[in-house]
């Protein structure tokens, strides 16, 4: 482990839930040795663009959010009959292009076939998930479009807490959808309200009252 690697590892046993640490001038290989570090503090997001790596410890209810959108995907994709691989918050990154990020989750969809069965996906020959999804209570995910962008990622989903966001990659930027493009018919609404219920009913009641209204064309 170098030095300046061990003073992350130092820096990182003191930070508390919901905080972030910024580095500026890292090195890609400081990186890389850093995630292989960090293999087990799998919680923790790591973002790297050009030279500045961020590091952030989500709050306990991002983990809560972000697996009951895992349910709410599944549901819709199975009533659809759409093949789905969720590959969580893995890392995904390029030296080509110095960019690399952990979504809080993402989805294979479209190109579902193409990972199944791989261990590890590069994407210098892999293609990227086609849906990653940002959980905003802890801080705002905005600032990582410009990476998603630079490693091709096609769809952005973006949940703050209240309000649920679809976003479309279009050249080197993102621009708002009303659907999504991977798993048409499901809007940005429908997640939004099956994560307020399950705030108030639970996730079990939530996820049912979700399913039926799948089975009602609602």
């Amino acid at each position: 482990m170098s030095t300046r690697v061990a003073d992350y590892r130092e820096a990182l046993e003191h930070i508390p839930a919901g905080a972030t640490l910024v580095f500026r001038d890292v090195g890609w290989d400081e990186y890389e040795r850093l995630l292989e570090d960090l293999w087990d503090r799998p919680g923790l997001r790591v973002t790297y663009d050009d030279g500045r790596l961020e590091i952030m410890s989500p709050l306990p209810e991002h983990e809560k959010y972000i697996r009951f959108i895992d349910d709410l995907v599944r549901a819709w994709a199975d009533s659809r009959q759409l093949p789905v691989e969720k590959v969580g918050s893995a890392t995904w990154k390029r030296r080509r292009v110095a960019k690399g990020t952990e979504p809080d989750a993402c989805y294979y969809v479209t190109n579902a076939a193409r990972i199944i069965g791989k261990r590890r996906i590069d994407l210098e020959v892999d293609p990227p998930p086609d849906i990653v999804v940002e959980i905003d209570v802890t801080n705002e995910s905005v600032s990582k479009f410009s990476i998603y962008a630079a490693l091709g990622v096609p769809e952005i989903w973006r949940y703050d807490g209240k309000m649920v966001h679809f976003y479309e990659r279009s050249g080197d930027a993102y621009r708002g959808i009303t659907e999504s493009r991977f798993l048409a018919g499901l809007t940005p609404a429908m997640l939004a309200e099956a994560l307020e219920q399950s705030k108030t009913e639970g996730q079990t009641a939530a996820l049912a009252a979700f399913r039926q209204r799948i089975q009602d064309g609602k």
